[in-house]
């Protein structure tokens, strides 16, 4: 674990260079808004470590999927997010010398996100090789107002010296993805073009032909006063630049304006690529550096007014928080249906920055409460959207008559991970996907989306279900073989109970959503039935009688469920029994260790409770997860979100608060050695879950919010908005009370601690903690 960024309510700050730590900060500081991202690399020429890294939402790669033995059903590639054009480069010599904090002497240096206003900033003093000491300060953003807009202010300042400076802002397209094989680039040369001080670089991806202009306009002041010095552009392939040469004098400060563009052949024609990016950075010239910079603080205030959690007395855990909602919001917006979240946003190219089942699982409560209903609807009609797909998906593997196995990995709704043990084995997902549904639904009343969409849905997955089980004559009961549960440290298993579980309520769920459709609004059951030849009394009787029979794996005498068949062959040794030495075991085992061990990747059993909570009652509850807890090692970043909230259910508030600080400061202190590969985006949800869910006890039951909240011994009080249906309350949980204020014009019901209030519109009412 590293513990070298400051503390900071507002700011992630780094105050001193460190090129070990260089690629940790890179995804630390990264910026994006929704459309694009930027990892924190550094506008000047670095010759360090470093991973470069620009992204564009929905661009792609369909890398082939390369294996030793080729096997039926097998995904044909390997969907890779692209690294992309880099925008933000400026080259920066000094009477020849080039500017790398790798080859001069670095003699102070500062890193900020500033999370509450939307912009990074850094500021550093230089001593080049040749004794010349320079001061930078640089400030960019990603404009989540002018989402294809990236701006930068770069200052250089000389403090010992009179020379020559020369400046070179480009464009670059010529770049590869580390993880590519043999150094394989994915872009081909369309256009580029250099005049005077604007560069534009078209380049098309190889195989799907995706399209992509960047494109810079910029400007250069001296001590306030705009230069008007020759510009010199010039091209090469896949690249475009224009370099500026000015004199200064001892104390003299150059600031270079660049304003840069993103458009993509996803949201235009090709022929008009170029167009609309010189469109876009034109617009953002004549708007202005310091106006656009004030347009993101009010949009970012806007986003904080919606979705802040605020932390009295505890700022570790209050940065945490905030630089999980920060990620969150800027990467997803909800405003294009036709995106997802990548389990790394837009930091780092690891996983392929593909759709994965945690956005269903762990991010579409974070949406739901904190933006318009429409964000987390859209998340939901991505999903179906997809379903021909996941149908073809489930074909190629044996499913017939309409059956749908959503992808592990996806970025068209095409199956592409290309690992056997997750791709035919990890099923669970598709319970995710219908639980959902539920989610949605059970939130925000919206009973219309069923009939819409949702049931459409729920039946290609439950057909699947019903289609991968099959009835054990010894068991006497419907079992499900050769599955990949939650816990991945455990491959090709038999009975996984969270995934028995979810794949028997998936089936009564959808049992249940056909009913309601149908009484609701028969038409357009009718409809439903027609189109998917929908055989109502076979199928449901079919799925009563697995839902029936479903076999359980069990322990009676320790009164637990089983993660699987077997599982009690395995030695059985608690975590804090091996020496640290062997932590995280996925770095120092063979793989072959890890799956023999008794040792646990993230919630499994426990996520099936996290889901199911209501249909156990808290013994069972607690019985499991004193059982399971301490063999869990938390390598998956998805771990120890589902741990606090269940640790909070049971009254276990130190085990809730250390594994809340283990999430919320997961990247900031680099808890798995891993956030050099980008940031854990998607798990970032299951922070503000761990708060809303853990330390609030926030639930939704028959309509209305439920409330059970304690405070961890640190802090003072916390509050946080919630957007409900039509009504907006801010939640502030103090040690002695909780004042809930309603913030909207509609009246609401809210439970605290088993007392049902009503909060009339526009007031307030304080709850003393007298637990019934």
């Amino acid at each position: 674990m590293k513990n070298y960024i400051i503390h900071d309510e507002w700011n992630i700050i780094e105050d001193q260079f460190r090129p070990e730590y260089n690629r940790i900060s890179e995804s630390i500081f990264s910026i994006g808004n929704g459309r694009m991202g930027q990892r924190a690399n550094f506008e000047e020429s670095y010759s360090g470590d470093s991973l470069q890294g620009s992204y564009l939402a929905g661009i792609y790669y369909p890398d082939k999927t390369r294996v030793g033995w080729w096997k039926n059903g097998y995904p044909e590639y390997f969907a890779k997010v692209l690294n992309a054009p880099n925008w933000i480069g400026i080259k920066v010599e000094i009477n020849g010398e080039q500017v790398d904090l790798s080859k001069g002497e670095v003699l102070s240096f500062e890193r900020r996100l500033n999370m509450k206003e939307g912009f990074l900033e850094r500021k550093f003093h230089l001593k080049l090789p040749s004794g010349k000491e320079i001061e930078v300060h640089s400030k960019r953003f990603c404009s989540i107002v002018l989402t294809e807009v990236g701006a930068i202010r770069y200052a250089v300042k000389s403090l010992n010296f009179s020379g020559n400076v020369k400046l070179t802002p480009y464009v670059d397209a010529d770049v590869i993805n580390e993880d590519s094989n043999y150094d394989e680039k994915f872009w081909n040369e369309v256009s580029q073009e250099a005049t005077g001080q604007s560069a534009f670089v078209t380049v098309e991806t190889k195989k799907l032909s995706f399209q992509a202009c960047s494109g810079m306009l910029f400007s250069v002041e001296k001590n306030g006063a705009l230069v008007e010095s020759e510009v010199k552009s010039s091209t090469k392939s896949k690249y475009a630049e224009s370099e500026m040469i000015v004199s200064v004098q001892k104390g003299d400060e150059l600031v270079l304006f660049k304003y840069a563009a993103n458009t993509t052949s996803e949201n235009y024609a090709k022929d008009q690529l170029i167009d609309a990016c010189t469109k876009a950075v034109r617009n953002a010239k004549e708007i202005g550096f310091d106006q656009l910079l004030e347009k993101q603080k009010l949009a970012w205030d806007h986003k904080w007014g919606e979705s802040d959690i605020e932390i009295e007395g505890d700022v570790a855990a209050q940065q945490g928080i905030r630089f999980n909602i920060f990620q969150l919001n800027q990467t997803y917006t909800g405003e294009d249906e036709r995106l997802n979240i990548g389990p790394k946003g837009f930091t780092g190219e690891k996983y392929g920055g593909s759709t994965y089942w945690d956005t269903e699982a762990y991010c579409l409560p974070f949406y739901l409460a904190t933006a318009d209903q429409k964000v987390a609807r859209n998340l939901l009609i991505y999903r179906y959207r997809h379903l021909q797909k996941a149908i073809e998906n489930a074909e190629k593997l044996g499913f017939g008559d309409g059956a749908a196995l959503y992808p592990m990995v996806t970025m068209n709704g095409e199956e592409c991970h290309n690992e056997w043990e997750i791709t035919f084995e990890e099923i669970h997902r598709n319970g995710a996907i219908a639980y959902a549904i539920y989610d949605y639904v059970k939130y925000t009343g919206d009973e219309q989306y069923l009939s819409d969409y949702g049931l459409e849905v729920l039946i290609a997955i439950s057909r699947f279900w019903s289609q991968r089980v099959n009835f054990s004559e010894d068991k006497q009961k419907y079992v499900m073989l050769g599955v990949t549960g939650p816990n991945e440290y455990e491959n090709n298993v038999n009975n996984n109970w969270y995934t028995n579980t979810i794949a028997a309520w998936t089936l009564k769920y959808t049992s249940e959503v056909s009913e309601l459709v149908k009484s609701q609004n028969f038409n357009k059951y009718e409809s439903i039935v027609s189109k998917i030849s929908f055989d109502e009394n076979k199928e449901l009787e079919n799925w009563s009688k697995i839902v029936d029979q479903m076999y359980y794996p069990e322990d009676d005498k320790r009164g637990v469920f089983l993660q699987q068949d077997g599982f009690l062959d395995k030695e059985l040794i608690r975590v804090d029994e091996l020496d640290k030495k062997h932590l995280p075991i996925n770095q120092n085992w063979s793989w072959d260790r890890i799956l023999r061990s008794c040792f646990i990747k993230q919630a499994d059993v426990l996520q099936g409770l996290y889901f199911f909570e209501e249909d156990f009652d808290q013994e069972t509850i607690k019985r499991n997860f004193d059982f399971y807890e301490p063999i869990t090692v938390h390598e998956s970043s998805l771990s120890p979100c589902v741990h606090s909230i269940q640790a909070s259910l049971l009254g276990y508030q130190e085990k809730a608060y250390e594994m809340y600080l283990r999430t919320a400061r997961l990247d900031l202190d680099d808890y798995n050695n891993d956030t050099e590969d980008g940031c854990h985006t998607t798990s970032m949800a299951g922070t503000w879950l761990a708060v809303i869910k853990g330390f609030a006890g926030m639930r939704v039951k028959d309509g209305e919010l439920v409330f059970k909240p304690f405070i961890p011994s640190k802090w003072k009080s916390y509050s946080f908005q919630i957007s409900f249906r039509r009504a907006v309350i801010t939640v502030h949980v103090r040690q002695e009370n909780t004042e809930i204020k309603n913030i909207s014009d509609h009246t609401t019901h809210v439970v605290v601690h088993g007392q049902k209030i009503e909060v009339g519109a526009n007031d307030s009412v304080v709850v003393e903690h007298i637990i019934v």
